[in-house]
C-alpha cells in the first residue's frame, strides 16, 4: 500500500486556460481523498481518467474561491450522476452553509448522503482516522483561517519471519502478539523472542499539504520528516513584501520550511500569475533545498517509491 498523487491544477487566485486552481486527488488502499476543489476540478479528473464517484472525502483548506469554487459543482455531477455512497466533507464551519444554500437555491435533492466534519480553527486534532491511515489539520497563516493537511500512515505491525516459526504449531492469538511486540510463551515452556521471530516492518509514510499560508516558523516542527510535503510559493523572494502582505509564502519561505523540517521532497505550487517562466522560483528553492520540483498538472507521484 502507498499514497498516490495527482496533481489536479496547482495555479493561484485566477484561472487561465493553461492554468488550472488548486486541487490534488491523493489515493491510499482505495481511499481517494481531493484536497481543495478549485474551478474546473471535476473536468481535470476527466482529464486524467480519474473517477470523482470513487473519492470518500474531500478536504477544504480555506475558502477563498480558488480552492472551493468548483466544489457544488462536482457535489451536483456526483448527483446527476446517480450516486447513493456517502460523501465527507471536511472544511471550516460556514462552507456547510454555503454548501446548503447552493443545493437550496437549486432545489437539489441530493441521492446520496453528505457529511459536513468541521476542522477547528484554534486547535490540531485528528480530523480523519481508518486503520491505516490519519489525517490531522494543521493552522496556517493566511489572510482568512486556513488550514493544511497531514496524512500519515499509521505505524506497521511487526513482520513474522514465516521460516523461522513454521516449525512451531502456534495459535492465532499468539502471532499476533508477536506482531504487536511481545514475546510469546509456548505450552512446552519455550519462549519465542519477538526480536528474533519477527522483523522491522516498512517505516510509514506521510504527505503534507500547505496552501495558502504565510512563513510560520512553527510549521516545521509539525511535518518533522515528511516524505514529501507540499508547500505555495506563490511569489519569488524579490516580491516577498506582496507575500507578507496577501497571506502568501516566497520560494525561499518554501524551502526554508522544507529544510528545517528534514523533509524527502518539497513540491511548490500556487503560482502567482505575473511569472510567465516558473523555473526562476525553481532555481531559487534549489538553492537552499536542493530536492525540490515544480508542480505541474497532471504530476502523478507514488510517495512509497521515492
Amino acid at each position: 500500500m502507498s499514497f498516490k498523487l495527482t496533481i489536479l491544477g496547482c495555479d493561484s487566485a485566477i484561472p487561465t486556460i493553461n492554468k488550472k486552481q488548486t486541487a490534488q486527488l491523493l489515493s491510499y488502499n482505495e481511499r481517494f481523498f481531493l484536497i481543495d476543489c478549485g474551478e474546473n476540478t471535476q473536468v481535470q479528473l476527466r482529464k486524467y481518467q480519474l473517477s470523482f464517484q470513487r473519492i470518500n472525502h474531500v478536504f477544504i483548506s480555506h475558502l477563498h474561491g480558488d480552492h472551493y469554487y468548483g466544489l457544488i459543482g462536482l457535489i451536483t455531477s456526483m448527483h446527476l450522476l446517480g450516486r447513493k455512497k456517502e460523501l465527507h466533507i471536511y472544511a471550516h464551519a460556514l462552507l456547510k452553509e454555503i454548501i446548503n444554500i447552493q443545493l437550496s437555491a437549486s432545489k437539489t435533492d441530493l441521492n446520496f448522503p453528505l457529511f459536513f466534519h468541521e476542522i477547528p480553527i484554534d486547535k490540531e486534532i485528528v480530523i480523519y482516522q481508518d486503520p491505516f491511515i490519519e489525517v490531522s489539520n494543521l493552522i496556517l497563516d493566511h489572510t482568512i483561517d486556513c488550514s493544511g493537511f497531514l496524512f500519515k500512515e499509521k505505524k506497521f505491525k511487526r513482520k513474522v519471519v514465516k521460516e523461522k516459526i513454521d516449525k512451531y504449531n502456534i495459535p492465532f492469538d499468539k502471532i499476533i502478539h508477536l506482531k504487536e511486540g511481545k514475546d510469546i510463551l509456548l505450552q512446552s515452556g519455550e519462549t519465542l523472542l519477538n526480536k528474533i521471530f519477527t522483523k522491522v516492518s516498512k517505516p510509514p509514510k506521510s504527505y503534507a499539504y500547505c496552501s495558502d499560508t504565510r512563513f510560520s516558523s512553527t510549521l516545521s516542527s509539525k511535518i518533522k520528516k515528511v516524505d514529501v510535503l507540499y508547500h505555495e510559493a506563490t511569489y519569488c523572494e524579490k516580491h516577498k513584501e506582496i507575500a507578507v502582505r496577501t497571506g502568501h509564502s516566497t520560494t525561499i519561505e518554501a524551502a526554508e520550511i522544507a529544510k528545517k523540517a528534514k523533509v524527502n521532497r518539497l513540491i511548490i505550487g500556487h503560482y502567482s500569475k505575473r511569472y510567465s517562466e516558473l523555473d526562476k522560483l525553481l532555481i531559487e528553492c534549489k538553492e537552499k533545498f536542493d530536492n525540490t520540483f515544480l508542480a505541474n498538472e497532471g504530476d502523478f507521484l507514488i510517495i512509497d517509491t521515492i
